[in-house]
């Protein structure tokens, strides 16, 4: 068996879970506090088929924290297992939420990660193709524009399979500098397009005339 494939019946099993939780709380089989994981596994469950497809589902940033309250949840109903005295309904609850929040949690935590393609748009793709054949041909790229009352400066490099984006950009009196590394090229675009007024294919206009003219 694949990954690939473990994964899908990983995200198949756990929407089935949902399903079999649903149609337990609508026949009275639950208890009400089961009506919070049942809401919180479906929205897990929308990760897993997220990270599953390689597709984006809702924002990056809310899936590592969810991961967060998988691993507290786990150690709670443990805990609940072990230090109280639920009932049969509950026990079956809370052993069915331990046993498959940790699995989920690993997952969800590698798919909250910003820097990977699947959060990328097609404009940032393309941004990073570019951004990643220049920096094949050029050891480092720089450009510097204004634009109205604001000025920025970007700095790109590479280093092995690492991209380095050093930035200064100012408004009026005001500057500020800070850099970030990335991994995959789109993630690079995407920062430069957000962070500075500057776009891919300025600096893709930029090398484009050094080359004309070098030749």
């Amino acid at each position: 068996m694949t990954l690939e494939r473990a994964y899908i019946l990983l995200a198949v099993f756990y929407s089935a879970l949902v399903a079999i939780g649903a149609i337990a709380l609508l026949l009275g089989g639950g208890p009400l506090w089961g009506v919070v994981t049942l809401l919180l596994g479906a929205l897990v469950a929308a990760g897993l088929w997220g990270h599953t497809l390689g597709k984006p589902v809702m924002n990056p940033r809310m899936w590592r924290p969810l991961a967060a309250i998988l691993l507290a949840g786990f150690v709670l109903q443990l805990f609940a297992v072990f230090s109280l005295s639920p009932t049969g309904a509950e026990l079956t609850w809370l052993l069915t939420g331990a046993i498959f929040s940790i699995l989920p949690a690993i997952m969800l935590y590698q798919y909250g990660e910003r820097d990977q393609e699947v959060w990328a748009t097609h404009e940032e793709r393309e941004g990073g193709k570019m951004l990643g054949e220049l920096l094949t041909r050029q050891r480092e790229l720089v450009l510097e524009k204004q634009e109205a009352d604001s000025q920025a400066t970007v700095r790109l490099t590479k280093a092995g399979d690492t991209y380095r984006a050093s930035v200064t950009r100012g408004r009026g009196a005001h500057v500020e500098r800070f850099e970030e590394s990335f991994h995959c090229p789109a993630t690079l675009a995407f920062f430069v397009i957000k962070y500075t007024c500057i776009s891919v294919n300025d600096i893709a206009a930029q090398y484009a005339e050094e080359r004309v003219l070098t030749t």
